[in-house]
């Protein structure tokens, strides 16, 4: 992964990054201590998370003196890191084709934009792409996914507004496969304040997609605002409940991100994380490094 995208990850989570750094260059004792769990705990981390991040690091203080510069915070990275091991590097399977990726979240998560951002990446390794607009609540989330279809130059299935998201995604899956597609990207409505309908709508669009491919869709990733913090959580135990999801993209890690509640997504649901943004431009999205990310969430050096 790119150098360039990890330091800026790393400025963007410098609020924390740099409180936890200072936090642990100091002795650890009782108050340093308490401070530095608050800040696991205001960083989204989750109370488990934190009180095991602190041990370790207290551990590391306490045993070896000539660790105490850096070993504090290389003890509490190893933390992290280790309640990310399902978080693998992700490879499409060889034998679905099209792959059928079903992109869920609320409004205002990146959904539309991450969309295109995953057809730029996989056009770059030469792989067909088709983009289903099944928001059809929204016209100008039908609007916006056609003028990035046109941007990028690939093809895209739409329906009348407030037309049945299902089918949209039904005609989507068969196109993709009439045209010998290597993905087909479904972006979904994502008003949670309707949530019975939403849910229920997601349920159909689900079975749908397994009537036009059996197998289909094969990914069901959950794009959540990494700014949000805890109610990033609740937002994936909903879509979790409802659809099975098989991953995450954590957008706006950036910024006004506290970079935790990633973990404590991964943490609680056992669903990986495969991609992470922190910007606008194209190659702001890259697949996810637990071990980056950890130490950058720590102030460390990539």
């Amino acid at each position: 992964m790119a150098d360039g995208f990890w330091a800026k990850l790393k400025a963007g989570l410098s609020r924390t990054a740099e409180a936890m750094a200072n936090l642990l260059a100091r002795p650890m004792d009782q108050q340093s201590i308490e401070q530095l769990r608050e800040l696991f705990i205001a960083g989204d981390f989750g109370v488990s998370t934190a009180n095991e991040a602190v041990a370790a690091a207290q551990k590391v203080w306490q045993s070896d003196s000539t660790m105490r510069k850096a070993g504090p915070a290389e003890a509490a990275a190893a933390v992290i890191e280790s309640h990310l091991q399902i978080c693998e590097p992700w490879q499409p399977q060889e034998k679905s084709k099209p792959l059928v990726l079903m992109l869920l979240g609320v409004n205002g998560a990146g959904k539309t934009t991450t969309a295109a951002k995953l057809v730029a990446r996989w056009q770059k390794s030469h792989q067909r792409c088709l983009l289903g607009a099944c928001d059809t609540f929204r016209a100008a989330a039908g609007e916006q996914l056609a003028t990035w279809a046109d941007r990028l130059g690939v093809e895209i299935v739409q329906g009348a507004a407030g037309a049945d998201p299902a089918a949209v995604a039904f005609d989507s899956v068969k196109a993709g496969i009439a045209r010998q597609s290597d993905f087909v990207i479904l972006d979904t409505a994502g008003r949670l304040h309707t949530k019975a309908h939403l849910l229920d709508e997601l349920r159909k669009v689900v079975r749908v997609v397994n009537k036009a491919m059996p197998g289909a869709p094969h990914e069901k990733w959950l794009v959540v605002d990494g700014s949000l913090g805890a109610n990033s959580l609740e937002q994936a135990k909903v879509f979790h409940e409802a659809v099975g999801l098989t991953g995450l993209i954590v957008t706006k890690l950036d910024g006004t991100a506290k970079g935790g509640a990633l973990v404590a997504i991964v943490r609680e649901l056992g669903v990986p994380v495969r991609f992470i943004g922190i910007g606008e431009k194209m190659e702001d999205l890259q697949p996810f490094d637990k071990k980056a990310y950890a130490r950058s969430v720590l102030g460390l050096e990539v």
